[in-house]
């Protein structure tokens, strides 16, 4: 009878051994199971719809009182800034600081348009300018600008020199001085128009150009 059982045990286990490596087969073949597919989340979308929102409120801010990018729409500034050029206006520099002679500023100009002017700032405040010979004087001194070109004539009867700058207000001049309408036509315009400074024309690229901070 001992001899039976142990011929059963060796069997039992001859068999044992040779379904086991079958088994692993069929585990290996089964591979790892597929994840399900995740459903719907509404969280992950209220995330975008607040990245978006927040990147909209931070372009607004931007925009309204920082720096904001202006298409040049005239000629008058040319050769410094063409037509269909791309600046970047500093709205900060005249929150911290008074505009200044030579920089080039944008600007609702107090004449009957909605287009804003690019110019460039020849004079202030108590500074007195006058336009003789085809040149500009301020002060008694000729001020040249390398940029600028032509002739600089007036322009308006109304507008008489030796012109003094009332306070709080400035005196601009396009670079183009036979092309523009400027302050020679209008006056000089309140500091309060001034939507900022232009400190870089970044298009076309290949003319890109860093201007007075």
């Amino acid at each position: 009878m001992c001899h039976r059982e142990r011929n059963d045990l060796s069997n039992c286990k001859t068999v044992s051994a040779l379904k086991e490596p079958r088994a692993q087969e069929d585990i290996a073949s089964a591979g790892p199971e597929a994840p399900e597919p995740e459903g719907f989340s509404w969280r992950a979308l209220l995330e975008i719809v607040q990245a978006l929102a927040l990147a909209v409120i931070i372009s607004v801010f931007l925009n309204l009182f920082v720096v904001q990018v202006t298409e040049v729409r005239q000629r008058s500034m040319e050769p410094t800034l063409f037509q269909s050029d791309r600046v970047l206006v500093s709205k900060v520099d005249y929150r911290l600081d008074q505009p200044r002679a030579g920089n080039i500023v944008v600007f609702n100009p107090t004449t009957d348009t909605s287009i804003p002017f690019v110019k460039r700032i020849v004079a202030t405040a108590g500074d007195v300018v006058e336009v003789r010979d085809g040149r500009l004087f301020v002060n008694g001194t000729a001020v040249p600008y390398p940029d600028a070109r032509g002739n600089t004539m007036p322009q308006s009867p109304q507008v008489r020199y030796p012109y003094t700058v009332p306070p709080g207000q400035f005196f601009a001049l396009g670079d183009n001085r036979e092309a523009s309408s400027d302050s020679r036509s209008f006056g000089a315009q309140p500091y309060d128009r001034i939507i900022g400074k232009v400190v870089l024309r970044f298009w076309p690229f290949d003319r890109l150009r860093f201007f007075e901070w």
